[in-house]
């Protein structure tokens, strides 16, 4: 169930400070991080869990230049169905609607349908 998604990251480059420290983290994260051409673009391939943990190394970071990368991640990722939902509330099964809101992104009434669901099994 690991969709890949593929985000397109203009002037990756002139938009970062440290860049190949940030390059290096993207990779060690098992995400493929390649230059379109010769152009200012690259492009970025990862499934959620990659890029789960790719937003959580530039949180964890010091550089505030490398934020734009989340929020690109954020506009660029495909919203989860409440079947998808559900399988990441099964597998915490203590999760709050909060965190579950914090890490997937959904709404507040998904979160809370898929819970309620999950309790009532």
């Amino acid at each position: 169930m690991t969709v890949s998604i593929k985000i397109i990251l203009s002037g990756f480059v002139r938009r970062t400070e440290n860049t190949d420290a940030l390059k290096e983290a993207i990779k060690a994260t098992g995400a493929t991080l390649t230059r379109k051409g010769r152009s200012r673009n690259w492009l970025l391939q990862a499934d959620s869990n990659q890029v789960r943990k790719i937003t959580a190394l530039v949180y964890e970071s010091d550089e505030t230049s490398w934020l734009w990368l989340v929020k690109k991640i954020n506009a660029e990722r495909p919203e989860l169905n409440r079947d998808e939902l559900r399988v990441i509330a099964k597998r915490n099964p203590t999760m709050t609607i909060n965190q579950l809101v914090s890490l997937t992104g959904c709404t507040l009434f998904d979160a809370r349908i898929v819970l309620d669901e999950l309790e009532w099994e």
